[in-house]
């Protein structure tokens, strides 16, 4: 097979064998005897697929329940659970709504009764109930977004401003207890910092929250300036927690497919965590080092990168990841760097991420298209869509980070 053809398949097969079904049923043998309800929640970009298995071991035994996943992620009914789709990563009036309908379902329940919640990356923007004005918490996202400011500090802020995370949903769940799945996409898998950790008590604390409001000039209103003076749950006692995947996962399943296609797999990192444009060189320049390679090779990155922001254009990590190692493999033999997230979406696009060869750089200046005045303008996802470099996978029903891989052909 051509590099494009190893790449479309190592990706393929990698996010088939990190779905959520299995994983959903193998941690629902430790679901304790329940005498009352069991009232179904699920949130975040793979809310659907866990909602659907974990709805096929319980069926009519689910009294009740809500979905809350990303627009076109919904994927069908699902016997008697309301499903809706709202904004990520900013979160909107669906959301709001939707997750007043969670909260709802929680309601006056007893300690007979057992909240089954399903949680997956995402969950911030799509699990919300503001205690703050709409158009001060877009200000927020936004900021929070732009800023190249990490998943932990940007959910550490968020927890301040929201009556669902930081162990505030189990809260409201009380006294029924919580029995908790979680789809991690956040290195390390701390369970505070998973969609805004809404059921678990929260580690971080005011002086840190404050500390990253001044480490990112963050703007904030007088009443945004109360809450974050007000301490989160320190301690929650009615929840159980089962982490079922990770990006750790991910990575060893992509290093079993690239073995099985002729590769020697060397897994760099499951833990990266750096701009997209530092990522995509360091990848570039180990391509460099290796470019004498008789045997074929594959490396492999885990993590999340983050965009600092310095144009208008239209692009996500991934994509930028793979532009900026373009020109580094430019003149190397056989060398191909795609990244990929693993729910399909990379950033506010319809591309999961971006491939990119030995051809690209040149193909992007035949077009009259400066790679380095992209990046200046973050718009990775126009360039790339010139040369065909974005990947397309559409919504895959999980959500355990993003993967990158270098690929050298021989």
């Amino acid at each position: 097979m051509s590099l494009r053809e190893d790449a479309n398949y190592i990706i393929n097969e990698t996010i088939k064998s990190v779905l959520p079904d299995s994983a959903v049923k193998k941690a629902l043998d430790n679901f304790p005897e329940c005498d009352g309800k069991i009232v179904l929640i699920s949130i975040g970009k793979a809310a659907w697929s866990m909602a659907k298995a974990g709805y096929e071991a319980f069926k009519d035994r689910i009294s009740d329940g809500v979905v809350i996943t990303k627009y076109f992620h919904n994927m069908g009914p699902i016997g008697n659970l309301k499903i809706f789709e709202a904004g990520h990563p900013i979160p909107d009036s669906n959301s709001f709504n939707a997750t007043q309908e969670a909260i709802n379902c929680v309601k006056d329940l007893s300690e007979k009764d057992i909240v089954l919640f399903f949680i997956s990356g995402g969950g911030s923007a799509l699990f919300e109930m503001p205690l703050i004005d709409e158009n001060e918490l877009n200000r927020l996202n936004n900021e929070l977004l732009s800023c190249s400011a990490n998943i932990t500090e940007i959910n550490t802020i968020r927890k301040r401003f929201s009556a669902v995370k930081g162990g505030k949903f189990a809260r409201l769940c009380e006294p029924a207890q919580v029995f908790s799945i979680i789809l991690s996409d956040v290195i390390g898998d701390p369970l505070d910092a998973i969609a805004s950790g809404p059921a678990v008590a929260d580690s971080s604390s005011v002086k840190d929250a404050l500390a990253i409001a001044e480490k990112y000039n963050l703007t904030l209103s007088e009443k945004m300036k109360e809450l974050i003076n007000i301490e989160t749950p320190k301690t929650v006692t009615n929840v159980k927690n089962f982490i079922t995947g990770s990006v750790r996962e991910l990575c060893v399943s992509a290093k079993k497919i690239c073995s099985s296609l002729g590769y020697k797999p060397i897994v760099l990192s499951d833990s990266i965590s750096c701009t997209a444009r530092d990522a995509g060189t360091f990848l570039s320049n180990i391509a460099q080092y290796y470019n004498s390679s008789e045997e074929s090779l594959a490396f492999i990155l885990g993590g999340e990168t983050v965009v600092k922001i310095t144009g208008n254009g239209l692009g996500g990590r991934n994509q930028e990841l793979a532009l900026s190692s373009a020109i580094g493999i430019e003149n190397l033999k056989d060398v191909a760097i795609f990244s990929v997230g693993s729910d399909g979406t990379d950033g506010p696009t319809d591309a999961a991420g971006g491939y990119v060869d030995t051809s690209t750089a040149k193909v992007l200046r035949s077009k009259n298209i400066d790679i380095f005045k992209v990046l200046q303008n973050n718009d990775s996802y126009n360039a790339l869509k010139s040369c065909d470099g974005l990947i397309m996978t559409g919504p895959t029903g999980t959500n355990v980070n993003d993967f990158s891989v270098l690929l050298i052909k021989r």
